[in-house]
C-alpha cells in the first residue's frame, strides 16, 4: 500500500479516512469552526484543514458523497474536482446546493471523497486525419440504437 503525506493546515482538521476496508474514495472532513449554511442554488467553499503531497504522475479527484448528493443535495460545484500533483494549498471543496431546502454542514461532516488516480500527460500532435472506427463522429446515444 502506498501513502500520501498530509499537511494539518488547521489545528482540527480531520485525515481522510475510508469508510470500509474496500472503499475506493477517502472520505474528505468540513473543518469548520461551525457549522454553516447552504442555502438552495447556492455554492460555498468549505475548508477540510490539509494539504496534500500527491505523488507526480497522479491527480486527486474530488466527487461527491453519494449520501449527500442523494439526501441533501449537497455535491462539489464543479462536479469532480481536480488537485495537480505540484498544489500544496489547502484543500477546499465548493459544496452546491441542488436541493429545495437549505442544508447546513457542521464542523466533522464528511463532505467528499478523494480518489488519488494515475494520469497520463501526452503531447498533443495536430493531423491531417484520423484513423476510422465502426462508431465514427456518432455522438450522444449513438451507440445505444
Amino acid at each position: 500500500m502506498s501513502t500520501v503525506s498530509v499537511k494539518k493546515v488547521r489545528p482540527h482538521a480531520i485525515l481522510p479516512s475510508y469508510g470500509s476496508q474496500e472503499a475506493a474514495g477517502a472520505d474528505l472532513y468540513a473543518c469548520l469552526d461551525a457549522a454553516v449554511t447552504v442555502g438552495v442554488g447556492e455554492t460555498v467553499f468549505i475548508p477540510t484543514g490539509i494539504a496534500l503531497e500527491i505523488p507526480k504522475g497522479c491527480a486527486g479527484l474530488i466527487y461527491a458523497r453519494s449520501s449527500l448528493g442523494t439526501k441533501k443535495g449537497l455535491a462539489p460545484a464543479n462536479k469532480v474536482g481536480v488537485i495537480d500533483s505540484d498544489y500544496r494549498g489547502e484543500v477546499m471543496v465548493a459544496l452546491h446546493n441542488h436541493g429545495k431546502t437549505a442544508q447546513a454542514v457542521a464542523p466533522g461532516d464528511r463532505i467528499a471523497q478523494l480518489l488519488i488516480t494515475p494520469v497520463l500527460t501526452p503531447a498533443y500532435t495536430e493531423v491531417a486525419e484520423l484513423t476510422t472506427t465502426d462508431r465514427g463522429a456518432g455522438g450522444f446515444g449513438s451507440t445505444g440504437k
